[in-house]
């Protein structure tokens, strides 16, 4: 197995596989009434759940971690501070967050996440949009009206090579008025009611939540909240049709279940633009969406979204 450089503890004795068996807080759906989906507590493979919780603790120590170096970065910036202790604390952030992405991502590849070894979603023979059917499926660039209602009211070079890691610099689209990148962010989706939230526990899921449901019908819209480049489009685990974004800001946004997908790997979305359609694809009992912001591609990284959104003046709920 390729020696993972990472700024994280890992402890050798826990295989890496066991990690996203540990972690696969496999999304759950939305509660009890109508239209209500959920997500079945995610599979073991017969190991105790406690045998990966040391690499799945580095896991989210890494997280909190990544997070306050953030915070820090940003206060620093809006106290104007030297320029020198900036850049330092931007580099600490940095190393946190390479070493949690080799992580996960070497942690991926043992396992077989979709995310990590077919982001292309060709081998797994996904459901894509037929290339040059841009017409089908397609709302370029236009975010969704009333998008934020709802019915309720590191490593060397070689190693960032390997895993896929990239600078976080750049956005998909010119800063013009009126361009991509100018556009308000939005909402997922939208005539929908919230179900399950970030961290939710209890007995259909393995672990807390990763993320947060929108509970929609099969074939609701769903959008990218934010302009951004498409950096997977995987089927096939229990995420179902899944895509997912790398935004500006070097976050990612995880879009999952989906009945049907319409971009691909590499290509650049606008905020609003739909991705697919919402269904019950992958390890649920019914329709909704699963959305997720994570640090980096790979099941593990995920923080609150919500607040995340709410940062982007995205209002998503009551």
């Amino acid at each position: 197995m390729r020696r993972v450089p990472s700024a994280l503890a890992v402890r050798p004795a826990v295989p890496l596989a066991l990690l996203l068996v540990t972690l696969a807080a496999v999304p759950a759906g939305a509660g009890a009434g109508a239209g209500a989906a959920s997500t079945r507590g995610a599979p073991t493979a017969g190991a105790p759940a406690t045998s990966a919780d040391p690499v799945r603790g580095e896991a989210a120590r890494a997280v909190r971690a990544h997070e306050a170096a953030r915070a820090r970065v940003d206060r620093l910036r809006a106290n104007d501070a030297r320029p020198t202790k900036i850049e330092a604390a931007e580099q600490r952030r940095k190393e946190i967050r390479a070493g949690l992405w080799d992580l996960l991502w070497a942690a991926g590849r043992a396992f077989g996440d979709p995310v990590a070894v077919d982001p292309s979603g060709r081998a797994g023979h996904c459901p894509l949009r037929v290339r040059g059917d841009k017409g089908k499926g397609r709302e370029r660039g236009i975010p969704p009206k009333n998008a934020g209602a709802s019915k309720s009211g590191k490593s060397g070079k070689s190693g960032a090579i390997a895993s896929g890691r990239s600078a976080e610099s750049g956005s998909p689209a010119s800063k013009g008025p009126g361009s991509a990148a100018s556009r308000p962010w939005s909402a997922p989706t939208r005539d929908y009611w919230l179900s399950a939230g970030f961290a939710a526990s209890g007995t259909r899921w393995a672990h807390r939540h990763t993320g947060q449901d929108f509970a929609v019908n099969t074939g609701t819209p769903v959008y990218a909240v934010g302009p951004g480049t498409v950096r997977a489009t995987t089927c096939g685990d229990g995420f179902g049709n899944q895509v997912v974004v790398r935004h500006p800001d070097g976050y990612f946004t995880q879009y999952a279940h989906l009945s049907r997908i319409d971009v691909r790997a590499g290509e650049r979305v606008a905020a609003g633009e739909r991705l697919g359609l919402s269904g019950a694809t992958g390890n649920v009992t019914g329709p909704h969406l699963h959305f997720e912001v994570r640090i980096t591609p790979y099941l593990g990284s995920s923080v609150a979204p919500l607040p995340w959104l709410r940062n982007k003046d995205v209002r998503v709920g009551p």
